[in-house]
């Protein structure tokens, strides 16, 4: 260890590892830079958004039988969102990464590269490479920016510092290409993992993530929309990406002050079968709805989906749909899919056999999500089936992901959810009138008219009964009828 003074405050700043160039000041926030036998001042580093991440700088834990302690941390954010990424330090004096994105971690160490490896911008997701003498499927492909640090890093890093990668995934295989210093990538093996594997310790607790949670010079919980003035109400450091349910305006809410990132239009909202905020207790856990969204394919079938968090587990969906209900979660071990054009694709010794192949559009969304989302948003769906259970893939030009899903019944989600859960149609827009009010409506308009035809040239006191029957029938279906705009 080697242990310095800051250059701006004169605080007492300290190297653990070897490895790391720079170090963040935790009093000034000053970037101090080791430099042969003197430090020096980089300039200001932006504090990182605390989020509901459990770890911190002094957690320590087990991987591939080789101690670890995070040391440090850069928070990078994309255009569809932001990651930590976590400096480990080794008590064999190695290094490696943990990468942290909405509840999923990814454990990356640096090797060695053989043979040719693609330039970046010939990178496409879904597409196969050759890395290291191995198939992989490219994943996702970012360019992102810092915009905030802590503790020690091993490079020269500060705010507008640029970060250009692409994954690759084989099964359970994982592989970063790195192009952020040229266009010659290093290369790091990596692994899926999660904080029970590694025997992690010195976690944050919910007290703590609670207590810290959204700070960004002040906590952040609630907020009016700077575009409409409705008032959001979301789980503050889960996310940064909000849509209004009112006006669906995209927000980021990664600093003090909310931001505008995109206008949408004044629409009233959406009555879901689940109400944000909705709680449920889930296998003991109990879980938070914190966003929805209606999404549509290209013959204009509908579907509801609802993200849920808890901050000791992933996030997962519910999915709605005119057969029923499912639950999805995100895999981090892919089957194997020989292109996008093949039929099936194997997982687990199973063959799961291809159902369908869309696209999926975004037709409304509110509240928080791990990702920023729109209207209008379009990924390609391909949908495999096994039995009870089914695989998804969604296609975009930045990403694709893979989530394995299971039927959930009715009974079921009323046990998790309780009197939460309303009755109300699918996908029931608040100016819809009842599709019977309507039938009925101009079923007993032609029957007035047919009647009327013969009155005209024959009219006598019968016509005078007719209309009082009419309206006998029409007027109760009328008074009793939802508002529109009401439920």
């Amino acid at each position: 260890m080697q242990i310095v003074s800051c250059p701006s405050c004169g605080a007492e700043v300290q190297f653990k590892s070897h490895a790391s160039v720079v170090a963040v000041c935790e009093y000034c926030r000053a970037t101090v830079m080791k430099d042969a036998d003197a430090v020096k001042d980089l300039g200001k580093m932006s504090s990182v958004l605390e989020d509901f991440t459990r770890i911190q700088i002094g957690t320590a834990g087990v991987l591939g039988g080789r101690n670890f302690t995070v040391v440090g941390r850069i928070q990078l954010k994309y255009s569809a969102g932001m990651w930590n990424e976590w400096f480990l330090m080794f008590d064999d004096a190695g290094t490696g990464w943990l990468g942290d994105s909405s509840g999923l971690y990814t454990a990356t160490t640096e090797m060695e590269a053989t043979g040719s490896l693609p330039a970046f911008d010939a990178i496409a997701p879904g597409q196969l490479y050759t890395i290291n003498g191995q198939r992989f499927t490219a994943s996702e492909k970012r360019v992102a920016q810092c915009i905030g640090g802590q503790g020690e890093l091993p490079f020269r890093v500060g705010e507008g510092w640029q970060a250009r990668v692409a994954d690759f995934r084989a099964g359970g295989a994982f592989v970063t290409l790195d192009y952020s210093d040229g266009d010659v990538p290093a290369l790091y093996n990596g692994v899926s993992v999660t904080l029970e594997d590694m025997n992690c310790q010195l976690l944050r607790d919910d007290e703590q993530i609670k207590a810290s949670a959204g700070k960004y010079r002040g906590k952040l919980d609630a907020l009016e929309c700077p575009s409409c003035g409705t008032g959001i109400k979301y789980l503050p450091g889960v996310t940064t990406a909000l849509v209004c349910p009112s006006c669906q305006a995209q927000l980021d809410a990664a600093g003090p002050k909310a931001q505008i990132l995109a206008k949408g239009e004044s629409v009233e909202r959406v009555r879901t079968t689940i109400p944000l905020g909705s709680t449920a207790m889930i296998f003991n856990v109990q879980y938070q709805v914190i966003g929805a969204m209606v999404r549509t394919d290209d013959e204009g079938t509908a579907w509801t989906e609802y993200l849920l968090y808890n901050t000791r587990a992933n996030f997962f969906w519910l999915v709605e749909t005119s057969e029923g209900w499912s639950r999805s979660n995100v895999m981090t071990t892919w089957p194997q899919w020989l292109s996008t054009s093949s039929d099936r694709v194997e997982l687990e010794n199973a063959t799961y056999n291809k159902l369908y192949d869309y696209p999926a559009t975004v037709q409304w969304a509110a509240g928080a999500f791990n990702w920023r989302v729109a209207a209008g948003d379009v990924v390609h769906v391909f949908e495999f089936e096994n039995g009870p259970t089914r695989l998804a893939a969604e296609l975009t030009k930045e990403e694709l992901t893979w989530s394995r899903s299971t039927k959930v019944s009715f009974d079921q989600l009323n046990a998790w959810f309780g009197n939460a859960m309303r009755a109300d149609p699918l996908h029931k827009m608040p100016n819809e009138a009842l599709p019977s009010t309507n039938v009925a409506t101009k079923f007993l308009w032609w029957i007035l008219g047919l009647n009327a035809i013969p009155l005209i040239f024959n009219f006598s006191g019968t016509f005078f009964y007719v209309v009082i029957a009419i309206l006998a029938i029409y007027l109760p279906a009328k008074l009793f009828a939802p508002e529109k705009g009401k439920k």
